[in-house]
């Protein structure tokens, strides 16, 4: 087993140190979790290797509370080594969903604000964007000039081999290129039928007014067609060779299926060419993501809710490692126990259908019926369920829970990232396992999971350290993280 040390940390990125615990990990197919052919590529699960955690208080070099900082998770693949000592070590690159130091193409700080549920934001070369106007400091404060900035939701966050790193957004939902310091380079619009609508026109609010404005909502509060509100491209990854960028809304359309928790399970995948100077839409092709009990039914069986995805990872094969969850249940909640908390993977293959097309993609373009049914002649990707976050054989290796009572051990309800790292050769046991054991071996990764504790802490600062907060709560919620060892 191994265990997880963060030595170093900012709001950008974090020196990520896994260090041995116990025995080696003896490869053996008898100590295997779980097992799973999928796009006739077989996967392995072998154990939880690792947890570590972030306190709830902690703070960046800003003095900002470092929260939310599981909501994406990358990591420099250059950086990832063994040190001598028998550790791993590497950068790890992370993004919090509401304060993000990122600008504009002008230069201009964007905000975590709501945006506006009418109007955007143009610049030249780019689509329009979603804003937030607000007064005073945007913190409540009467002091401060006010203003109107861009407004992102960031939730997905992707590596480019130039530099650059990509960042996926809830309220375009849009995808977002930054230089390395952090300024808008570039801005991916998808196909019309992603686009939020109210009244007919582009709404971008996702009807979540700041706090010292709880009266700020659009009507109607859900959007008639587009993302449903905080369902939107939660989940980004680009291929290993950094050619091609997959973006995926995080349940249906409101269209097809949402934004009812029971009827969203068709979810949208986009494939676009990154290799040249504009981003090229190629391919789309639908992901039916899994169900659970609804629990509070008489017969939850029978009434199953949809587990929407929070992240996805392209894998060296070809493949997708997909984060899909329940919500409602974790450290913080009123319900403890999580039943359906998984990284499943799932295929392309010659039998999925690519629905780009002008029928599809048009504003008011569906896939499926308002209760989630597909429409005839689509053929989803193949889903497969592979590793269970919530097994106690599993979690016990390290004093974690899933369900009972509400200590630091318990896990939290949001999970929402995914990184994959190579088991150096030396800690693989058998030819051919491990980065560099021969040509077509089988390898040994660490998928490595960040949870998202949405900024609650009872000692919580913003603005640079001159807001304070306690979340309304009371709880105060580590970032948790969890490393699993897996085999390809």
């Amino acid at each position: 087993m191994r265990s997880i040390l963060f030595t170093s940390l900012s709001c950008a990125c974090a020196l990520l140190t896994v260090a041995s615990a116990g025995p080696p990990h003896k490869g053996k197919d008898k100590d295997l979790v779980k097992k799973v052919t999928c796009g006739g590529n077989t996967y392995k699960y072998h154990g939880l290797e690792g947890y570590g955690f972030v306190p709830s208080n902690a703070v960046d070099k800003y003095g900002d509370t470092m929260g939310g900082i599981g909501g994406a998770l990358a990591i420099e693949p250059a950086s990832w080594h063994r040190r001598e000592d028998g550790t791993y070590e590497g950068i790890a690159w992370t993004l919090p969903d509401h304060t993000v130091l990122l600008t504009g193409p002008d230069g201009t700080p964007t905000t975590g604000l709501d945006a506006d549920a009418t109007g955007f934001i143009k610049f030249p070369g780019f689509p329009p964007l979603p804003g937030a106007t607000y007064t005073g400091d945007g913190f409540g404060g009467e002091e401060g000039p006010g203003g109107h900035r861009i407004s992102m939701d960031t939730e997905g966050l992707a590596l480019g081999r130039d530099g650059t790193f990509w960042v996926s957004d809830e309220y375009g939902p849009y995808v977002y290129q930054f230089t390395r310091q952090g300024k808008m380079i570039r801005a991916i619009q998808p196909p019309e039928a992603y686009l939020p609508r109210r009244n007919g026109s582009l709404s971008f609010s996702a009807a979540s007014p700041p706090i010292y404005d709880p009266e700020q909502m659009p009507v109607p509060e859900d959007t008639e067609s587009g993302r449903n509100n905080n369902q939107g491209f939660e989940a980004l990854t680009i291929s290993p060779d950094g050619k091609k960028l997959f973006v995926m809304i995080q349940s249906g359309l409101n269209q097809e299926g949402g934004p009812k928790k029971k009827n969203r399970k068709q979810a949208r995948l986009l494939e676009y060419d990154i290799s040249g100077c504009k981003a090229l839409y190629m391919h789309e092709y639908v992901v039916t993501l899994p169900t659970y009990p609804d629990r509070s039914k008489e017969d939850p069986e029978k009434s199953r809710l949809v587990a929407s995805q929070s992240e996805i990872h392209m894998l060296p094969s070809g493949d997708f490692l997909i984060l899909s969850r329940d919500s409602g249940a974790g450290h913080g909640q009123d319900e403890s126990r999580s039943v359906y908390r998984q990284a499943d993977v799932f295929a392309i293959t010659s039998s999925t259908t690519d629905i780009k097309s002008e029928k599809y993609d048009a504003a008011t373009g569906s896939i499926a019926s308002d209760k989630g049914e597909l429409n005839d002649g689509i053929e989803p990707v193949e889903y497969c369920e592979f590793i269970d976050y919530n097994l106690e054989s599993e979690l016990g290796k390290f004093g974690l829970h899933n369900g009972g009572e509400q200590d630091k051990m318990l896990l939290n309800e949001k999970w929402e990232s995914l990184a994959l790292v190579p088991v150096d050769e030396r800690d693989c046991v058998g030819k051919g396992r491990g980065r560099g054991n021969g040509k077509g071996g089988e390898k040994e990764y660490f998928l490595i999971s960040f949870s998202d504790n949405d900024y609650i802490t009872q000692d919580g600062h913003l603005n640079f350290g001159k807001f304070k907060y306690e979340d309304t709560s009371g709880f105060d919620l580590d970032t948790q993280a969890l490393v699993f060892r897996i085999s390809f």
